[in-house]
């Protein structure tokens, strides 16, 4: 028998609010059962909303989080899905890479506009 969940077990277990995971849940990122009024999540409604939290974490969308849920698919290895992560990694790695340089530049530019600054101060 799978486990099963309240929206305040995962809450808590995840440390977000609930009303976090009804937003994941309008998005169709979460699809729990009904018993009534009250949500019942499975394991893989817990596994998927680690898997956004993650993604979250990483820099990726609730688009490209809910791309990767969706290619789960462990008959297959998850071969599709690990793919599909590896190019959005370095995805990510690339625009990390050009906001650092971005940075740096800009750091640069800030030591030069400083610099004369002080030296405006001393004539």
């Amino acid at each position: 028998m799978t486990k099963q969940y309240s929206i305040s077990d995962l809450a808590k277990e995840f440390s977000i609010t609930t009303r976090t995971i009804r937003f994941y849940e309008a998005e169709g990122l979460l699809c729990p059962k009904r018993n009534g009024q009250t949500r019942i999540y499975a394991d893989h409604d817990r596994v998927s909303l680690k898997l956004i939290l993650r993604g979250k974490r990483l820099g990726f969308s609730l688009a490209e989080s809910k791309e990767l849920i969706e290619l789960y698919d462990p008959e297959s290895g998850n071969t599709k899905q690990l793919q599909t992560l590896l190019e959005k990694i370095q995805q990510r790695r690339e625009v990390l890479d050009q906001q650092l340089k971005d940075i740096q530049v800009m750091q640069e530019e800030l030591d030069q506009v400083e610099q004369r600054c002080r030296e405006a101060f001393r004539n």
